[in-house]
């Protein structure tokens, strides 16, 4: 198995080496060079399986001889191992035809656990057979930080600085990043918003000196693995539903575009999925795009629902690169006219992402509206970001099952839950104190070079 890089000029890498590098040479995303398919018999033989066990089957065929068999089946079971639920992401039915499924019972409480602790477990087996050490800095809008400070925490080949906006960001998931106290994990706060971290971050990784300084990776939903490891709960809840004999459709409430790219990728490996709709909170450039053709920033809104405050969705640019045919030459004269502020998609690939995803959009109100009428009419307390799912859903009901991705514990965004329903969501046993840690955190600009110094000096301490 061979990546690509969505802007078509970087090297051709390894499972492996695209896991480690993360944003490509050429400033594009690595893609596999040919999707594998599962046939229906294969599908229809998850049913009853383990999710380890379906975790191996889908992804085993895109990680080539990066990992053996036996390895790469106990690096699956080291991951999900300390998830608080047997069944990993179970389904809860909210409605006739329309599932949750919870994807918050991992070690911080949201769905970039499954990805976050198996990049963790692949990245030590990697580095440990090389003998590298890689400084892994990433950027968050809330989620993301905390399940890569969970998952590397501690690890000798791994420094972690992770890059939040400062006061955007909730309390729970703040105090995930700035508590731990391994040496090896760094929480910054940026006077900024989520875009201007992401845009940090590919600057340092397009600065090749610093790149290879500092031995960056990346394990933001840039990452391929990240991707991979996602696609799999797409094939448990389609199955507990009666895939590949019928289809199933999801509603992904997404910023950054990665959970609902990996929805698509469970498709195109042959997965019945009738439709995919990309839920969008007030920041809804995700959803004008797919209704007007255009994707042009505006400015970012901080919202309830923070992990989607965000205008520059990093994993839109897979979803462009199979939409013009992977044309990789396409695909970078779109992003180099984003840096100017936006760009249309041609007709032809502006059908095609159409034929992939439905969309909408919740607001505010809406987002808290759906909170208090959950709670009230199907005695399920849901996150802020689940509630822009399950709103949007509501319009795209019918007689195909319907799954919402609860992404987040309500527990992780205790004020908004609060505010709509007069239910202060506790958290979990094992994080009881956590109002009570010491917190670390170092507070920047928003200037890049002060922050590679930052790095610098907190890799070298």
């Amino acid at each position: 198995m061979r990546y690509i890089s969505t802007r078509g000029t970087a090297p051709v890498l390894t499972f492996e080496q695209a896991m480690l590098t993360g944003l490509a040479r050429d400033g594009g995303l690595y893609v596999p060079e040919t999707i594998p398919t599962l046939d229906h018999d294969t599908i229809a033989g998850f049913a009853g399986q383990s999710y380890e066990d379906v975790a191996y089957a889908v992804m085993r065929p895109f990680i080539g001889d990066t990992f053996s068999d036996n390895q790469f089946r106990e690096l699956i079971a080291n991951a999900y191992a300390g998830f608080g639920h047997a069944a990993r992401a179970p389904l809860v039915q909210l409605a006739p035809n329309h599932f949750l499924l919870e994807l918050f019972h991992g070690p911080t409480l949201a769905f970039k656990d499954f990805a976050m602790q198996l990049i963790g477990q692949m990245f030590e087996a990697a580095l440990g057979r090389s003998g590298d050490r890689v400084t892994i800095v990433g950027a968050t809008s809330g989620d993301t930080g905390s399940a890569a400070i969970e998952a590397f925490r501690g690890l000798d080949a791994v420094d972690v600085i992770i890059l939040y906006p400062h006061g955007r960001v909730s309390e729970v998931q703040r105090r995930q990043m700035t508590t731990p106290t391994e040496s090896n994990v760094h929480a910054i706060a940026v006077d900024g918003d989520f875009d201007d971290c992401q845009a940090m971050v590919k600057d340092m990784f397009n600065d090749f000196q610093f790149r290879e300084d500092v031995r960056l990776a990346g394990v933001n939903s840039i990452n391929w693995g990240r991707v991979l490891a996602q696609v799999v709960y797409y094939f448990t809840a389609a199955v507990s539903l009666g895939a590949p004999q019928r289809e199933v459709s999801f509603t992904v409430p997404t910023g950054n575009f990665g959970d609902i790219f990996a929805g698509y990728i469970a498709k195109r490996m042959g997965l019945p999925i009738r439709d995919l709709v990309v839920a969008t909170n007030t920041n809804d450039i995700l959803h004008r795009t797919l209704e007007t053709g255009a994707y042009t920033k505006g400015t970012v809104t901080p919202t309830i629902s923070p992990s989607m405050d965000i205008q520059v969705s990093s994993n839109f640019e897979r979803a462009l690169f199979y939409a013009y045919g992977q044309d990789g030459a396409a695909v970078a004269d779109q992003m180099a006219d984003l840096k100017q502020g936006g760009f249309t998609v041609s007709q032809g690939a502006i059908d095609a992402l159409r034929d992939s995803y439905l969309s909408g959009r919740a607001s505010e109100q809406d987002t808290s509206d759906a909170i208090t009428t959950y709670v009230q009419e199907h005695g399920e307390l849901l996150c802020p970001h689940s509630a822009v799912g399950v709103h949007v859903a509501q319009h795209h009901l019918g007689t195909t099952p319907m799954v919402t991705l609860a992404t987040a514990h309500p527990a992780k965004f205790p004020a908004a839950v609060e505010r709509a329903t007069g239910i202060h969501p506790p958290l979990p046993p094992r994080m009881a104190d956590l109002y009570d840690r010491d917190e670390r955190i170092t507070r920047a600009a928003n200037d890049l070079s002060a922050i590679q110094q930052i790095i610098k000096d907190r890799i070298a301490s």
